[in-house]
């Protein structure tokens, strides 16, 4: 059974979030975990004096974010009535990042699927900072929904590739795996100003031809330019269904998300975005 991790701020956008999961594996046998981290919750209004003590301040939130996980898990219980689906609720005194780690390793969770916004969310910035921070440090893929995308089956993929970094089987498992279910087609971007590629990409290159054998598999080249604009541009032109990477050091992800800033780069992909993780589990 595969098992899946939302967190949740109860926002629209987390719920949009919920609704993809569900369509995406609809016809799977999941066990879907929703969890909300309160720790922010409980520290802020201290900072601001309201009289209250840490414990008391704790046990309020807790009690508030146990009742709205309650219903909201009834809810898409009701909801969706799907017999092929089961699900549970976590609430974590702690921050979403570390709560949300603990418990990928506590219950080996195979994906994370959450909104790229929350309650907070400013037009101008493209993911929110726990959005990012989840993309650079839980050790799980995730996959992010942008706000108001509307499902549609991933059946055509683009893979942003600079062919250097070699990867593995088992960081392709999940690509290889929606593939499969939705018989996609895969688009290997490859954003350079040279057509010939050295032994080690052509390498790299073969590697991905051989691993993704599930798959129809077009491979591309884009000047440079700017980076994001070039995935940008390549996703509108071609009604691409799904942007994916892989985080791994010294990358061309690792390149976008880490040395600059979202604002920065300007990334603003209009459909989900699944960061694989090359992190030892």
């Amino acid at each position: 059974m595969r098992t899946i991790l939302i967190p949740t701020d109860f926002s629209q956008n987390a719920q949009h979030a919920i609704d993809y999961a569900l369509n995406l594996y609809k016809g799977e046998k999941i066990n879907v975990y929703f969890i909300h981290a309160y720790a922010d919750e409980v520290h802020g209004p201290l900072i601001k004096g309201n009289g209250e003590s840490i414990e008391a301040q704790r046990k309020a939130v807790k009690a508030r974010t146990d009742q709205a996980l309650e219903k909201l898990t009834s809810d898409v219980r009701e909801k969706t009535l799907n017999p092929k689906h089961s699900y549970e609720w976590v609430s974590a005194f702690k921050s979403l990042v570390n709560a949300m780690n603990d418990f990928v390793k506590e219950r080996n969770i195979d994906l994370v699927i959450m909104g790229t916004q929350g309650q907070s969310a400013k037009k101008k910035i493209t993911f929110g900072s726990h959005t990012v921070q989840v993309f650079k440090y839980v050790q799980c893929p995730v996959l992010a929904i942008p706000e108001n995308y509307e499902f549609r089956e991933p059946k055509k993929i683009v893979f942003p590739t600079d062919f250097l970094l070699p990867y593995k089987t088992r960081e392709l498992k999940l690509l290889n795996e929606i593939i499969a279910e939705y018989k996609s087609e895969v688009h290997c971007l490859h954003i350079s100003d040279f057509d010939e590629l050295s032994h080690r990409q052509l390498n790299n290159k073969q590697f991905l031809r051989e691993s993704l054998t599930q798959a129809a598999i077009v491979f591309e080249t884009t000047p440079v330019k700017n980076k994001a604009e070039s995935i940008l541009e390549y996703i509108n032109e071609n009604e691409i269904d799904l942007l994916t990477m892989v985080n791994s050091r010294h990358s061309l992800f690792e390149d976008m998300l880490y040395r600059s800033t979202i604002d920065e780069i300007g990334l603003h992909p209009k459909v989900p975005f699944l960061v694989m993780q090359n992190l030892s589990r």
